[in-house]
């Protein structure tokens, strides 16, 4: 599996001839970063909002992503995915926001989109589980600080917890907080299964 981060909460990941992407940012965001448009066969948006819903981002000649715009359970090209749902305020603006729980190859992703709020149910906790690869997010105003993110992340048990929507001053606070502050950027993750064996908690940093 490759992960590539593209900003803000926009990634790539490739396992084989699949790619999808998840939060993929619309052109009509506000943000300075666009990422980088390719053609996907799974797109997920976690929340309905332009900075997280550029499915036309992610479509490329004649590659139409299967949009997963929200709670659930989907199967696409023998993925199963359930989007969890959990609310979020933007901008003093409330929106739906969805957690999805996956596996890829043996490898069980969690991605928790745009949260606000680090406490969620017992429900939800036991529908995530235990993800090998935890998508947090830090910072960044509405969104969970660095201390919050930390203890939630590490309360889910992850093998490797890979931090998205951050700012320089978030992410340095966030690997304090976790004792990894001489963690190193890289381009992309690269992953096997059998790789995640013995990693408790470990931060992967994506530089954008």
């Amino acid at each position: 599996m490759i992960i590539t981060y593209l900003g803000k909460q926009f990634f790539k990941i490739g396992q084989g001839s699949l790619v999808m992407a998840v939060n993929p940012i619309s052109k009509d965001s506000k943000l300075d970063i666009k990422g980088a448009r390719f053609g996907s066969d799974i797109a997920l948006s976690t929340t309905n909002h332009p900075d997280y819903n550029g499915f036309d981002m992610v479509s490329h000649g004649e590659t139409v992503p299967f949009a997963v715009k929200g709670p659930g359970d989907y199967e696409i090209k023998g993925i199963f995915i359930k989007g969890i749902m959990t609310e979020t305020m933007l901008s003093e603006k409330k929106f739906i926001n969805t957690i999805y729980s996956l596996t890829i190859e043996n490898i069980s992703i969690c991605f928790l989109g745009c949260m606000s709020n680090s406490k969620i149910t017992a429900e939800t906790r036991g529908q995530i589980g235990s993800p090998d690869i935890l998508f947090v997010p830090i910072g960044n105003h509405d969104l969970l600080d660095p201390t919050e993110a930390y203890k939630l992340a590490v309360s889910l048990e992850p093998k490797v917890i890979i931090p998205m929507d951050y700012d320089e001053k978030t992410l340095k606070a966030f690997l304090k907080e976790g004792g990894q502050d001489k963690v190193t950027p890289i381009d992309k993750f690269t992953i096997k299964a059998k790789e995640l064996i013995g990693r408790e908690g470990e931060i992967v940093v994506l530089s954008s």
